[in-house]
C-alpha cells in the first residue's frame, strides 16, 4: 500500500516551522556578490531527526499513511540515505514501526546516517545493487510479507518524492516568501525530485535554480511531472534551470569543487554541508556566479536540505577534511 493522495490530505506534526532564513555576508563578499546579496534556508534546522529537507515530506506522507491505518513505514534508499534516517525518526516519533530497504549488503556503509537508523529502531533490509525498480520491487514484497503477519505497512516512495510529499515544498515555497518576497533565485539540490518540484510550484521555475545529484537519471522530467501533479497542469522540463554539471562520476563520488564549495562554506560562515546533496547545490551556486546565472545585486537564496550525518558516512570526505586541518608548529603557531 502506497499513501493515498486526497485533496486535502491530513498532516502529521514533525518538525518545528517556520526554518530561519540567515544571511551569508562572508561567503557573498567570497564569491563577488554583495554582502546582502546571498541567504540560506535553514532547512537543516526542521527539527526532527537530525533536520533535513525529508521531514516536511514526511507530515504529508506520514499524515497520509496514519490516515489509511499504518502500522508500519516502509521506504527505500542507499545506505547512507537522509530520507531513510528520517523515515525512522518519523516512525519512532508517530509510534510505528520502519524498514528500511537499502541498496548494497551488509557491511557496505557504516557509520553516519545508518548509525542513527540503528538509534531509531528500524529494520534494515538489504537489497543487493542500486537499481530504484529492484528497490521498491523488493519494498513492495516486504510490504507483502509484512501483511499476510497481521501489519498495515504503507509503502513511502524514493526520497518521500511524490506528489503528496512535493506538498512540503509548496508549504516551504510560501513560508519563504514571507520571509524573502524578493527572492530572485533559490539554490537547491535535485535528488528524487520534490523538493524543486515544491518550490517551482509556488515561486515559478524562473526562480528555482536546481543542482542535479545524480540520484534519478531524468531530473528535468522527474521534476516537472511531480510539479505537474502539483499544479494540475502539465509541465514542461525545458523551462526548468537545472545545473547537470556537479555529478561528476556519479552518486555517492565526491569531486574537487564539492569538497572546496564544502571546505568555503564552513570557514566563511561556520555552516557544514554533505558531499551528495548540500555541498553539490553550494558548488552549482558558486559555479552560477562564475558563468553570470547569479549575479551581483539580487537576492539569491541556498536551501539547506541537512543531511550532515551523511558526512559521516563518507569515508573520502572524512579523510579530506581531516587532512585541510590546521597544523601547529613547534611553537603553537599554524603553520602556512
Amino acid at each position: 500500500m502506497t499513501p493515498h493522495d486526497s485533496s486535502t490530505p491530513q498532516r502529521a506534526s514533525l518538525g518545528t516551522w517556520p526554518t530561519p532564513l540567515e544571511p551569508m555576508p562572508r561567503l557573498a563578499r567570497a564569491l563577488g556578490l554583495g554582502s546582502d546579496d546571498l541567504w540560506v534556508k535553514r532547512d537543516d534546522l526542521t527539527g526532527l531527526g537530525g533536520g533535513g529537507n525529508k521531514v516536511r515530506k514526511l507530515e504529508w506522507l506520514c499524515g497520509a499513511a496514519l490516515a489509511d491505518g499504518a502500522t508500519v513505514l516502509v521506504t527505500v534508499g542507499a545506505p547512507q540515505s537522509n530520507h531513510a534516517r528520517l523515515t525512522a525518526a518519523a516512525g519512532a516519533r508517530l509510534g510505528l514501526d520502519v524498514v528500511l530497504v537499502l541498496a548494497g549488503a551488509p557491511g557496505s556503509s557504516a557509520s553516519g546516517n545508518l548509525a542513527l537508523d540503528g538509534l531509531f529502531g528500524a529494520t534494515v533490509v538489504w537489497a543487493g545493487g542500486d537499481d530504484k525498480e529492484a528497490l521498491h520491487f523488493t519494498a513492495e514484497q516486504v510490504a507483502a510479507q509484512l501483511q499476510l503477519r497481521g501489519a498495515v505497512p504503507v509503502v513511502i516512495p524514493f526520497g518521500g518524492s511524490s506528489v503528496v510529499g512535493a506538498r512540503g515544498y509548496v508549504e516551504c515555497g510560501r513560508e519563504l516568501l514571507a520571509q524573502a518576497h524578493d527572492v530572485a533565485t533559490v539554490v537547491v539540490a535535485v535528488g528524487s525530485g520534490g523538493t524543486m518540484a515544491g518550490l517551482v510550484d509556488q515561486l515559478g521555475a524562473d526562480r528555482v535554480l536546481g543542482v542535479h545529484c545524480g540520484a534519478v537519471t531524468d531530473p528535468a522530467r522527474t521534476v516537472s511531472e511531480l510539479a505537474a501533479g502539483l499544479s494540475g497542469s502539465p509541465g514542461a522540463p525545458e523551462t526548468l534551470r537545472l545545473r547537470l554539471d556537479q555529478v561528476g562520476d556519479g552518486y555517492g563520488a565526491l569531486t574537487e569543487p564539492v569538497m572546496a564549495a564544502l571546505i568555503q562554506t564552513a570557514r566563511t560562515e561556520g555552516i557544514v554541508l554533505d558531499p551528495v546533496y548540500t555541498g553539490r547545490a553550494m558548488a552549482g551556486l558558486i559555479a552560477a556566479v562564475q558563468d553570470g546565472d547569479i549575479v551581483r545585486g539580487q537576492r539569491t537564496v541556498f536551501l539547506h536540505s541537512g543531511g550532515l550525518p551523511g558526512l559521516f558516512g563518507h569515508a573520502e570526505a572524512l579523510a579530506q577534511a581531516e587532512a585541510a586541518l590546521n597544523v601547529e608548529d613547534d611553537r603553537g603557531l599554524p603553520q602556512g
